[in-house]
């Protein structure tokens, strides 16, 4: 049998020109340019293939996401130590893989992470974005109260059924732990309005459904309290207004010690509920695709 080795990848990209991170036929994606660029290096056929923290969608950027690939013993030796090198000549400029290592016993990219953490950057100067900021901030014209906005931010975290701020995939469920949604003004640029987004994992559009939400408190248009009467509604609202791509970016990925590694991937294979009965009644592997992991 062939010897294998599972490699964590650190990947940083400007998801400007990229139709989201998975493989797409005829689309530019993150996952197949380094894919390909993997099998170039490692001269694999097929191409190895990547299983990610978080997948991102059109136009989300990254500066913390984390991969994971299993390769022959023998291609991985014959480079060993030059792989981030390599793969920078090969890689497009708006694609980068920072670092490649060795996996810990029980490494899952996806399943052993303990949260993701997104910022959402936004200015709401009436003059518009600085120009060399435009493809990763949001323009906003109006003023925006931050107050207002972590008021009503506060009401959103903790675990949740975030079917309202979520794009229903079959199968799957919509709960969530949002460990923190906070708003806070950059300190270098008192018009650039910077949120934090941090949960054990997102659905599909959530992150960006959750900063829609919260520019309509920001700028008026909507009171402190409705983010959390869409919440308790669980129900898709048409009044929450997702916002634009280009503002997000995936800053961090977290996991647990490497002794924990393997534990944290099975517990989060397990289906969610809010019920603790039936939580402990559905003991058993999630379905397929069962835990989105999109939080553009």
């Amino acid at each position: 049998m062939t010897a294998l080795v599972r490699l964590r990848l650190d990947i940083s990209y400007d998801g400007s020109d990229f139709a989201g991170w998975a493989r797409q036929p005829n689309q530019r994606t993150v996952q197949g340019v380094i894919e390909d660029a993997l099998a170039r290096m490692l001269r694999l056929d097929p191409p190895p293939m990547l299983t990610v923290a978080g997948r991102t969608d059109a136009g989300v950027h990254a500066r913390g996401q984390v991969a994971h690939l299993v390769v022959p013993v023998a291609a991985y030796s014959a480079i060993n130590g030059t792989m981030p090198r390599r793969l920078a000549g090969l890689l497009p400029p708006d694609v980068r893989v920072w670092r490649v290592s060795i996996a810990p016993e029980g490494f899952d990219a996806r399943f052993s992470a303990l949260s993701r953490r997104y910022v959402y950057r936004v200015c709401d100067n009436s003059f518009g974005v600085e120009p060399l900021r435009r493809h990763d901030v949001l323009w906003h014209p109006r003023p925006l109260n931050l107050g207002r906005m972590n008021e009503a931010a506060r009401r959103l975290v903790g675990e949740n059924d975030f079917a309202a701020y979520c794009r229903r995939r079959e199968g799957a469920t919509t709960i969530r732990e949002l460990l923190r949604y906070e708003w806070a003004r950059d300190d270098r640029d008192p018009h650039l309005a910077l949120a934090t987004v941090e949960a054990d994992a997102f659905c599909h559009s959530m992150v960006r459904a959750l900063v829609g939400a919260l520019l309509m408190v920001g700028d008026g248009r909507r009171e402190v309290e409705w983010p959390g009467q869409v919440l308790a509604a669980r129900v898709r609202d048409s009044g929450v207004n997702v916002a634009p791509a280009h503002g997000l970016s995936l800053e961090e990925i977290r996991y647990p010690e490497d002794e924990s590694l393997a534990r944290r991937a099975q517990e989060t294979r397990r289906v969610r509920t809010l019920n603790a009965t039936a939580a402990a009644a559905a003991d058993q592997p999630a379905p397929p695709g069962g835990a989105p992991l999109q939080g553009g």
